[in-house]
């Protein structure tokens, strides 16, 4: 299961989702600091369907979690050497130009 919120700003449609288990948590490595935030992830968890959905409709997406990259990657809005680890976290962003 995936935590995941839309904001409809300006045109822009911004997808926050990130894995259901790591919400709360927050990981360092350095100077990087990752918290994963259910105020900005959202309380209800939601289906791989609903989350697929959202992504190739998004314009801006917040990735965060093994399996919510994973996911990303696999329909093709991530590739797959652009993840940033930070503490053996995977996140990754995307951004339509």
């Amino acid at each position: 299961m995936f935590r995941m919120r839309v904001y409809r700003v300006k045109g822009e449609v911004l997808v926050a989702v990130c894995d259901s288990d790591i919400v709360g948590r927050t990981f360092r490595e350095g100077e990087l600091k990752l918290e994963v935030k259910e105020s900005f992830y959202g309380e209800e968890e939601v289906g791989e369907e609903e989350v697929k959905r959202a992504l190739r409709n998004a314009t801006i997406a917040n990735i965060t979690g093994s399996k919510a990259v994973s996911l990303a990657v696999r329909i093709g809005i991530i590739d797959k050497n652009r993840i940033l680890y930070i503490e053996g976290c995977p996140h990754a962003q995307m951004v339509v130009i």
